[in-house]
């Protein structure tokens, strides 16, 4: 019988562009809380209170997780955010 974590390796083996990642939006100095807000109800499709909430979070913890999916999704979405001057990384 194989151990639990060898296997969830195993099942991940070669399915690194359809892995989950994070997209992080990180705080900056620059952006008003409106611009973030309407900014992540436009391009990541939040709602009002998800991307206030985000805004809030990123405000005060420095950082926020916004969406997860596979790099590819994420990669079109960093793009789009940062053409809106918001400050974003993939994990």
């Amino acid at each position: 019988m194989v151990p639990y974590d060898k296997r969830s390796e195993k099942g991940n083996a070669g399915q690194s562009s359809f892995e989950e990642r994070l997209l992080v939006l990180h705080n900056d100095e620059i952006n008003t809380f409106d611009h973030v807000i309407s900014t992540l109800q436009n391009i990541c499709e939040h709602d009002n209170i998800q991307a206030e909430q985000c805004a809030l979070l990123t405000h005060f913890k420095g950082s926020c997780e916004i969406k997860k999916g596979a790099l590819y999704e994420l990669e079109e979405l960093r793009y789009l955010l940062a053409e809106k001057s918001l400050s974003v990384t993939i994990d």
